[in-house]
């Protein structure tokens, strides 16, 4: 832990112009149920398809964990923000909730909503907590990251022979 505490401390020192690298490895486990193991987390997380696609209940879904990493960054970004500006506050809540529609090929996303609710003492400070609450939505890495061409590059591997690169 103390290893990967450094590492951060090292990444996050370097000149803004440094690429960060993240990386999710994702596997089918078993019959409904697959596995994702993050480089920066001890525990992998089982994930399954939503029950209405055939998953099974109780399980994070790939739409759980799109809305979650909305969700979290978007509460990092803020005290990210709230820190920088000296903004004192009591509490944070933040909901996503997200609208999944039939689309011409397959489902999407119609929308996504992001409900922030944010505790402060000193009224004051409402109109600043407010504008800082709309940049947090701006600024959000994810958020952002939702409006990008995924780069996709598949491969087949045939058991005994070698595998074949291609991009669709």
């Amino acid at each position: 832990m103390t290893s990967q505490i450094a590492r951060r401390r090292e990444e996050m020192s370097q000149p803004e112009s440094a690429a960060l690298h993240y990386r999710v490895t994702a596997w089918w486990s078993s019959g409904k149920a697959g596995l994702a193991k993050s480089d920066s987390a001890p525990n992998a997380i089982h994930f399954t398809a939503p029950p209405e696609f055939g998953g099974l209940e109780g399980r994070w879904t790939p739409e759980d964990l799109l809305l979650g990493a909305v969700a979290s960054c978007y509460t990092t970004t803020f005290r990210a923000l709230a820190d920088y500006s000296q903004l004192q506050y009591l509490d944070l809540g933040v909901e996503v909730e997200g609208t999944v529609c039939k689309a011409e090929s397959g489902y999407s996303f119609s929308e996504i909503i992001i409900r922030s609710k944010l505790t402060i003492s000193n009224p004051e400070e409402e109109s600043r907590s407010m504008r800082l609450l709309h940049k947090a939505k701006a600024v959000c890495l994810v958020a952002r990251a939702l409006s990008i061409e995924a780069v996709f590059e598949p491969i087949v591997s045939v058991q005994g022979s070698t595998s074949a690169r291609g991009t669709i």
